[in-house]
């Protein structure tokens, strides 16, 4: 298994940051066929995704997120690729402003 972590201070606070993560997850979803559950909390909401050979979370705080996801053995040797990927877009959703988006599929309290 290969694990990914991936780290990003922001200033949005967390109404902001969680239009973020909701777009992350919608995309996610249509892009990559994942299944998204957004878990909100007080403090931080976490966005649990899976698919087969991929499962992970992404901690939605008012100033970071952290994303970690543990790619199965098939998927593993793209590793890289991979991280890439998530990190092109996340960087590209945190760079313009965000707008509501329709919460994942699933929300759970």
């Amino acid at each position: 298994m290969s694990d990914i972590k991936i780290h990003r201070d922001h200033s949005l606070g967390l109404t902001r940051a969680r239009e973020v993560a909701w777009q992350w997850a919608e995309q996610a979803e249509a892009k990559f066929d994942m299944e998204c559950t957004v878990i909100e909390g007080e403090t931080s909401d976490t966005v649990e995704f899976t698919r087969s050979g991929v499962n992970g979370r992404l901690i939605v705080a008012a100033d970071h997120f952290d994303l970690e996801a543990q790619l199965g053995f098939l998927l593993g040797a793209f590793s890289k690729t991979i991280e890439g990927e998530i990190t092109k877009n996340l960087d590209a959703l945190l760079a313009v402003p965000a707008k509501a988006g329709k919460a994942a599929k699933k929300t759970a309290r």
